[in-house]
């Protein structure tokens, strides 16, 4: 079964908004990151297993809140102790996954397809994130991330790079028209492209 898009019906390509006469770089993108393989795992209260030497993908489990290990394709964002979710585009993370994270010690569950994945990236992106959300991001780098509302809509934030400003933003699939048009409606004012 191939996964459909929850922005299928949504999301036009082309520039929007204030982008007229701005140069390419100063224009907001942003982009629906599709066919990730997202999965959440939970270290069960009983379990004795030591997660700091425990690797995914080359990636460590972190125990740092906010934080997030991370290579070209996998992400793993700590969501709070013994919780984390992980975002990817190897196709055989799952494999990976079930061979360092026993069922013993770990609940695993598939996401993939009740989320969507939003990447804002451009260099007022982090204006696009104050206009609805509540976080304070000005000490917010690569590598970081959260959980939080945007315009009373639960998502995580992701932040990927600074130069230029790169963020994935991460909402229930439910809320993803809504979601989609809250970013976008707060890109009105810088322009941007939607890819």
């Amino acid at each position: 079964m191939s996964r459909v898009s929850p922005l299928a019906n949504t999301a036009v390509l082309g520039y929007f908004g204030n982008f007229e006469g701005k140069s390419i770089d100063k224009i907001i993108k942003i982009s629906e990151i599709r066919n990730a393989k997202i999965y959440q795992i939970v270290q069960y209260k009983t379990s004795k297993l030591d997660t700091s030497s425990l690797k995914i993908d080359s990636q460590i489990l972190s125990a740092s809140p906010g934080t997030v290990s991370a290579n070209t394709k996998t992400r793993i964002q700590w969501n709070g102790p013994k919780v984390w979710t992980i975002i990817s585009s190897n196709m055989s993370i799952l494999d990976q996954i079930n061979t360092s994270c026993s069922d013993e010690d770990f609940a695993i569950t598939d996401l993939s397809h009740s989320r969507i994945i939003l990447q804002i990236a451009g260099e007022n992106a982090i204006n696009i994130i104050k206009k609805g959300c509540p976080l304070d991001l000005n000490e917010f780098k690569i590598n970081n991330c959260a959980n939080s509302v945007y315009h009373g809509i639960a998502f995580s934030i992701d932040m990927l790079n600074d130069n230029p400003n790169t963020y994935n933003f991460m909402a229930y699939r439910s809320f993803a028209d809504s979601f989609y048009h809250a970013i976008t409606d707060a890109s009105l004012e810088y322009g941007y492209k939607q890819e």
